[in-house]
C-alpha cells in the first residue's frame, strides 16, 4: 500500500507540472507576438511604403486588442471556464497569425494584429488566473512564474527569429512561424482539465474534487481544500455587485491595478520596445550591433527569471520585489548619470550597456513574473473573474502610456532625466512595497481570502 501511495503522488505531481507547462506555453505565444513586430517592421515598412505614423499603428494595434481581450476574457473566463478561454486564445493566435503573414496591406495586418491582440489580451488574463487556481500553494508561485519564464523565452526566440530571416528581409515568415506553438497550445489544451475553483463555483463540486484528487498528493489533501473553496463561496454577491457593496473586495481591486501599474512603469517596456534605440544612444551606431544587442536583452531576460522560479516560494514574494526595484533603481539611475556625463570610450559603452542588463535582471527576478503572481492571488474567489479583468487591463493600459509616451520624454527632457525618472519611480515602489505589499508564500488561497474579507490590512492579507 505505501509504494502505492507513493506511486500516486509521482503520478499527481507529474500531471500537475503536465497541466501547468501546458497552461504557461499560452506565455510563449504572448512574448513571441510582442517580440517579433521590433525586428520584421523595417521590412514591413519598405514593401509597403507606410509612413512614420502607420508604423505606430502597426505596433500598437496589438496593445489597443489586447486590451480589449483582457477586459472581454473576464466574462469568457467565467461563462465557459479558463480551459475555454485558453482554447479561444489557441484558436486566435493560430487566425492572427496566419492573417498576419498573408497581410496584403497595412490596414490588413493592423487588422490581423488586432487580433493578435485578442489572443495576447485573453492568455495574459487567463494563464496566471488558471495556474493559480490549478497549482498547489507551495509551488503556486514558481508555477506563475514559468509563464512569465515562457514569455521571456518567446520574446528571445521572436528576436532570434528575425535576425535569421532578415538577411533575406522575409518578413512574412517572421510573423507566420508563430502559427506552428499556436497550433502546439490549440492541440494541448484539450488534455487540460477544467479549473476545480471554477467548477465548484458553478455548483459542480464532484468535479472539482475529481480534478483535485488527480492534482494533489492524497484524497484528503484534495478534501480538504474542496472544503476551503466551499466556505468562500458562501459570500452572495461577486463581480461587480461585490465591488459595490463591500470596501474589502474595493481594496483587493485598487491593489491589482496599483500592482500593474508599478509593474509597467518600472521602465521594462520601453527597453523591450526600444532596445535598438537605447542602444544608439549608448554609443552603439551599428544596425548590427544594435540587433544582436537586443538578442542579449532578451537572453538575461529569460536566464534572469530563473532567479524568479527559484526565490519565489522559498524567499517570498515581498524581499524579491524589493530587491528587484533597488537593483533597478541602480541600473537606470548609473545609466542616467552616464549619459548625462557622456559615454566617450568603449569601455565607457559596455559599462552602458552592464547597467542596462543589471536593470533588466532586477525586472525579470522581480516585478516581470512576481506581480502576475500576486494579483492572481490577491482576488477572492467570487470577484476573481471581476478583479483580474480590472487588474489585466490596467496592465495593458499602462503599457500603452509607457510605450507612447518615452521617445517623447527623449525629445522634450533629454536622454538622462528620462532615465532618472524611471529610477526615482523604482524607489518609490520599494516604499509603495513596504506599506501595502503582502506575502503570500505557502498560504492557500482560501485564507488569503479570509484576512482580506476581515479588513486585515493590505500588508498583513498573507499572515497565517
Amino acid at each position: 500500500m505505501p509504494g502505492n501511495n507513493h506511486k500516486s503522488r509521482t503520478s499527481n505531481k507529474v500531471m500537475t507540472l503536465f497541466v501547468c507547462f501546458l497552461a504557461a506555453l499560452a506565455g510563449l505565444l504572448f512574448g513571441l507576438d510582442i517580440g517579433v513586430i521590433a525586428g520584421a517592421l523595417p521590412f514591413i515598412a519598405k514593401d509597403f511604403n507606410v509612413t512614420a505614423h502607420q508604423q505606430e499603428w502597426i505596433v500598437s494595434s496589438m496593445m489597443f486588442g489586447a486590451a480589449v481581450g483582457a477586459v472581454g476574457s473576464g466574462w469568457m473566463s467565467s461563462r465557459l471556464g479558463r480551459k475555454k478561454s485558453l482554447m479561444a486564445g489557441a484558436i486566435l493566435f493560430v487566425i492572427g497569425s496566419l492573417w498576419s503573414a498573408g497581410a496584403t496591406s497595412p490596414e490588413m495586418l493592423i487588422a490581423a494584429r488586432v487580433v493578435l491582440g485578442l489572443a495576447v489580451g485573453v492568455a495574459s488574463y487567463t494563464a496566471p488566473l488558471y495556474l493559480s487556481e490549478i497549482a498547489p500553494e507551495k509551488i503556486r508561485g514558481s508555477m506563475i512564474s514559468l509563464y512569465q519564464l515562457m514569455i521571456t523565452i518567446g520574446i528571445l526566440a521572436a528576436y532570434l527569429s528575425d535576425t535569421a530571416f532578415s538577411d533575406a528581409g522575409a518578413w512574412r515568415w517572421m510573423l507566420g512561424i508563430i502559427t506552428i506553438p499556436a497550433v502546439l497550445l490549440l492541440v494541448g489544451v484539450f488534455f487540460l482539465p477544467n479549473s476545480p475553483r471554477w467548477l465548484a463555483a458553478k455548483g459542480d463540486f464532484r468535479s472539482a474534487e475529481r480534478v483535485l484528487s488527480r492534482l494533489r498528493d492524497t484524497s484528503e489533501q484534495a478534501k480538504r481544500e474542496l472544503d476551503e473553496i466551499r466556505e468562500s463561496l458562501k459570500i452572495k454577491q461577486s463581480g461587480w455587485q461585490l465591488f459595490q457593496s463591500n470596501s474589502n473586495f474595493r481594496r483587493a481591486v485598487f491593489l491589482g491595478v496599483l500592482l500593474q501599474v508599478m509593474q509597467q512603469f518600472t521602465g521594462m517596456n520601453v527597453i523591450m520596445y526600444y532596445a535598438p534605440k537605447i542602444f544608439e544612444i549608448a554609443g552603439f551606431a551599428n544596425t548590427t550591433q544594435q540587433m544582436w544587442g537586443t538578442v542579449i536583452v532578451g537572453l538575461v531576460n529569460v536566464l534572469a527569471t530563473f532567479i524568479a522560479i527559484g526565490l519565489v516560494d522559498r524567499w517570498g514574494r515581498k524581499p524579491t520585489l524589493l530587491l528587484g526595484f533597488l537593483v533597478m533603481a541602480l541600473g537606470m539611475g548609473i545609466l542616467g548619470t552616464m549619459l548625462h556625463i557622456g559615454i566617450h570610450s568603449q569601455e565607457a559603452q559596455y559599462f552602458a550597456v552592464a547597467m542596462l542588463l543589471m536593470f533588466i535582471i532586477g525586472f525579470a527576478m522581480s516585478a516581470g513574473p512576481l506581480i502576475w503572481v500576486l494579483c492572481s492571488e490577491i482576488q477572492p474567489l467570487k470577484g476573481r473573474d471581476f478583479g483580474i479583468t480590472v487588474s489585466t487591463a490596467t496592465n495593458w493600459i499602462a503599457n500603452m502610456i509607457v510605450g507612447a509616451t518615452f521617445l517623447t520624454m527623449l525629445n522634450t527632457l533629454g536622454n538622462a532625466p528620462t532615465f532618472w525618472v524611471y529610477a526615482g519611480l523604482n524607489v518609490f515602489f520599494i516604499l509603495l512595497t513596504l506599506a501595502l505589499i503582502p506575502e503570500t508564500k505557502n498560504v492557500s488561497l482560501e485564507h488569503i481570502e479570509r484576512n482580506l474579507m476581515s479588513g486585515k490590512k493590505l500588508r498583513d492579507i498573507g499572515q497565517k
